[in-house]
């Protein structure tokens, strides 16, 4: 095999796998679990409930990308204290199942 097949066989792969981690989730579940975010985050469209701190979208956000900021706030990777509470009280799949549904959501 050529070097240029063997790249496209490795980001066929690759595309494979995350189409796979994101099928994970449970979007039905996710969405029952997003109730908590809202305050804050204000998904789906709802303003943030302290204008004084910048509080990120997450809507319409990329699912590895939650799934990786919910877990380091878990393990005290990422220091804010309401959401090391938020990360701390969620299993690995209501993690899974929060991304599935955020990311499927269009930022409004």
């Amino acid at each position: 095999m050529t070097r240029l097949q063997l790249v496209g066989v490795a980001v066929a792969t690759a595309f494979a796998l995350t189409g796979t981690a994101h099928a994970a989730g449970d979007k039905a579940n996710g969405r029952t679990l997003v109730y908590t975010c809202n305050g804050c985050h204000g998904v789906p469209g709802t303003n943030n409930a302290y204008p004084q701190y910048p509080v990120p979208k997450i809507a319409g956000q990329n699912a590895q990308y939650i799934i990786s900021a919910l877990h380091e706030y878990k393990s005290g990777d990422r220091t804010h204290p309401t959401m090391m509470a938020q990360g701390q009280s969620l299993s690995d799949q209501e993690i899974e199942d929060i991304a599935a549904y955020l990311s499927s959501i269009s930022p409004k």
